[in-house]
């Protein structure tokens, strides 16, 4: 059965158009519910969001869906993805939706769904809400005291900053320690600041004053460019950039230069190793993952296994495998002995666990391998698949060809955006440019 609503991070789409409709909401609420009807108890589902204006539209639809469906709901307000995953386990909840559309901008937005496990759902359970988004399902709707009830809970917050802290040694104090962190005006700009300042840091905050249109504009880990002026600025030891719903992060040194998600992973993998905690004998990442942390890891015998884009296929393999650290080279990094999706805090948090351990500037300590020449492009396209089309199957043998047993070659279609992503590495960045250039060249021609 192909996918006609949820893609490789749920649901998302321009707010008020369709699927992110509050027509389609209502229904997602009604057929999760039903799905998740296990047995005669009352069942209940948590709502968490981002700072989006529309995320309150989205919410109340979901609400009316849930509790058509007989299902109470738990109003957490705005959380960050990882929070509302963990809540969906504690409060014991059927199941857990997160409103946001991440990192995107503010006009998108997008609806995240979690099992009582906490983990993101199977592509079996999307598949079968998505059938029953086309059915008539009025004849299985509550009536009369079946219906749920909805309130807003207190208290989620200060569960979600208690959680964060206890991921590291309990003697572990950040005191002496200038932290610039930035929320992008999303999700976690109240929590985040919070535990660093909790943790004994000296906090400097950006992107904490969000207005309902401002999430991810020129702020967080997709536009760090006001974080790197702000720790030069301020003499700050690191900063600290997450996006809009907080399940990525990177990482700025105190020289101002960024840190992205394979170095974090390398300096978490290394140490852990160290220590003897890190499971499985490696650990897992997307094909977008750069070779130079294949290459680091393999020198000290560990492994690194690849997944397609998308962490809900990192934490898959992880979780089939036994991998206890996963994630993406855009700052997704899964640390499984503490939440079951990426958590931008928490993983930024053991990154300063390891630079107090070491005692060294974060870029001494942050800096673990150098990256091979990794060239990324993409192309829009308004329709009709241009993947498909011989031109361009010409383009991409040739490039592989060209690049050899030495390089990679990814072409990948976005999950979120009608994006075409042309990625390429080798030892020769000319090469790798011209590579690049030819497909996404191609491509253009096709799309247009």
């Amino acid at each position: 059965m192909s996918r006609r609503y949820f893609g490789t991070d749920g649901i998302r789409g321009t707010a008020n158009r369709h699927p992110m409709t509050a027509e389609v909401a209502l229904r997602v609420g009604m057929a999760a519910g039903l799905v998740f009807n296990r047995g005669s108890y009352r069942h209940r589902a948590v709502i968490g969001k981002d700072t989006r204006r529309s995320s309150y539209m989205i919410e109340n639809a979901m609400v009316a869906g849930f509790t058509a469906a007989g299902v109470d709901v738990f109003l957490l307000g705005p959380m960050p993805t990882p929070a509302v995953a963990m809540l969906t386990r504690s409060l014991r909840a059927d199941i857990g939706v997160m409103i946001s559309a991440s990192h995107n901008p503010f006009e998108d937005n997008g609806i995240k769904l979690f099992g009582p496990d906490g983990y993101k759902l199977s592509d079996d359970i999307e598949l079968r809400i998505e059938a029953l988004l086309e059915e008539d399902l009025t004849p299985r709707l509550a009536t009369g005291d079946g219906l749920g009830r909805a309130k807003r809970i207190d208290g989620v917050h200060d569960r979600y900053i208690e959680a964060a802290k206890r991921t590291l040694p309990r003697e572990l104090s950040l005191e002496g320690v200038r932290v610039a962190i930035d929320c992008a005006n999303g999700a976690a700009y109240r929590v985040a600041p919070e535990v660093l300042w909790e943790l004994g840091g000296e906090i400097v905050k950006l992107g904490v004053d969000p207005d309902g249109t401002n999430i991810n504009r020129n702020c967080g880990s997709t536009s760090p460019g006001a974080l790197v002026e702000k720790v030069k600025e301020v003499r700050a030891d690191i900063g600290i950039a997450l996006d809009g719903d907080a399940d990525r992060v990177l990482i700025v040194d105190e020289r101002g230069e960024i840190v992205d998600g394979d170095q974090l992973m390398a300096v978490i993998a290394e140490s852990w190793a160290e220590d003897g905690r890190l499971a499985a004998g490696g650990i897992v990442a997307t094909v977008m993952s750069n070779l130079g942390l294949e290459r680091f890891l393999a020198d000290r015998k560990l492994q690194l296994a690849r997944t397609a884009v998308g962490d809900r296929y990192v934490v898959e393999h992880m979780r089939q495998h036994g991998y206890n650290v996963g994630g993406e080279q855009s700052g997704h990094i899964v640390l499984s002995d503490f939440g079951t999706t990426g958590d931008g805090l928490v993983a930024a948090l053991q990154v300063l666990a390891v630079v107090k351990r070491k005692g060294g500037t974060v870029s001494e300590v942050c800096r673990r391998f150098e990256p091979v020449p990794q060239i990324l492009k993409n192309v829009r396209y308004s329709d009709g698949e241009p993947l498909e089309r011989q031109r361009v199957q010409d383009a991409i043998s040739a490039g592989r060809d060209r690049l050899g047993e030495g390089g990679r070659l990814v072409i990948r279609a976005s999950g979120t955006e009608p994006l075409i992503r042309v990625m390429a590495e080798g030892d020769d960045r000319g090469l790798v440019n011209s590579v690049v250039d030819d497909i996404v060249g191609a491509l253009r021609q096709a799309a247009a």
